[in-house]
């Protein structure tokens, strides 16, 4: 059995008027299901993907990490099948996610103070039936998905097109990130950023 310890968050002094969070990692603990699905979907193309690669490849949309995957192990998966193989074992996942409390504590807190938005490289509707589970989807004003920009992070336009959609200017947006793809995007769109530490867990 497993307990989460608490985890620390500290705002910067600003006077922001948009607020933008990453989905996993960062608002959802759903990482570990994510690489379990990843692990599931490659198996039948003898496909090695570690742990620690696929946490450096945290923030990249799912068709670019199987190009990526291609390039590195000489493999000829096709991106966008392997993908949707992936994101249906996922979706079975998803009633497992549990929040990371204290980012969505913030966002309750937030909550009427100013819009908000989440900004994913995770297909939009995963993004919505996540935040569902989670019992938030109704305090974002608006959802960015890989599908709604030519480029993802470390790309800043998931952050703008989010900014746009908010209708507050980049620099006056605060971006809540758990990996360093997410914080060089949050930085090229010239918006302040808060890192979320990965959740620690200690066995009791």
């Amino acid at each position: 059995m497993q307990a989460g310890v608490p985890m620390l968050i500290q705002l910067p002094e600003g006077n922001f008027e948009g607020y933008i969070f990453d989905c996993d990692g960062t608002l959802a603990d759903s990482m570990p299901l994510h690489y379990k699905a990843w692990c599931e979907a490659l198996q039948e193309h003898e496909c090695d993907f570690p742990e620690a690669l696929f946490y450096e490849f945290g923030g990249i949309p799912t068709e670019r990490i199987v190009e990526l995957l291609n390039e590195r192990h000489g493999h000829s998966m096709d991106p966008v099948e392997t993908a949707r193989q992936k994101e249906e074992l996922f979706l079975k996942l998803i009633p497992q996610i549990a929040p990371i409390e204290p980012v969505v504590s913030i966002v309750n807190e937030l909550y009427g103070t100013g819009p908000m938005a989440v900004a994913s490289g995770g297909r939009r509707e995963i993004v919505t039936k996540t935040l569902t589970a989670l019992g938030i989807l109704q305090k974002f004003d608006a959802i960015v998905g890989a599908e709604d920009t030519l480029r993802g992070k470390p790309f800043p336009d998931p952050f703008l097109l989010a900014a746009e959609r908010l209708g507050v200017e980049p620099g006056r947006c605060l971006v809540f990130e758990d990996t360093g793809t997410g914080i060089k995007a949050a930085e090229a769109a010239g918006m302040k950023w808060v890192l979320v530490p990965p959740p620690k867990r200690t066995k009791l």
